[in-house]
């Protein structure tokens, strides 16, 4: 784990699609949401994005709720989900405990594990659900070179 820090994470609109169940079905989802994003003309920018809306550690992965995040330029007004699962919406600013993760992401555990101690030094407690930041194509680059930004929204205690 690299040097964690806090930080504030601007505000941002995203498009998004609503999953349910196993994690291996991301790649397939940012395909989903990619396509409909350019079907509506919308601009990505910055980087793709995932929130994970429950615990791993307590709901089986096939019950699992997760959205992925394409964050998109000028102000598209917040709609969705649809039928689809698709939506656009508006996320605040809000106050952030970041790590980079460097390696595949099946070793990313050890990494939120770690964040999560530091966050309670810090003396502060969570106040969201997580998310990661992908900053690596993983199609692209190695599965050791992978870099991952991962978000605790946070609050003091």
């Amino acid at each position: 784990m690299l040097d964690p820090s806090i930080k504030q994470a601007e505000p941002m609109t995203v498009a998004f699609v609503a999953m349910t169940g196993r994690y291996e079905q991301i790649p397939i989802a940012f395909g989903i949401l990619y396509g409909w994003v350019s079907s509506r003309g919308l601009e990505p920018v910055g980087m793709p994005l995932a929130v994970y809306l429950n615990d791993p550690q307590i709901v089986p992965e096939s019950e699992a709720l997760w959205e992925v995040w394409a964050p998109v330029a000028g102000d598209p007004a917040e709609e969705g989900p649809d039928e689809k699962g698709l939506g656009i919406k508006k996320l605040p600013a809000m106050t952030v405990a970041s790590v980079i993760h460097r390696g595949p992401y099946d070793t990313v555990a050890p990494t939120y594990e770690a964040l999560g101690a530091w966050v309670a030094e810090q003396g502060y407690v969570l106040a969201g659900p997580p998310r990661e930041a992908y900053m690596s194509d993983p199609a692209t680059a190695a599965p050791e070179d992978c870099l991952t930004e991962i978000h605790f929204p946070v609050q003091r205690a």
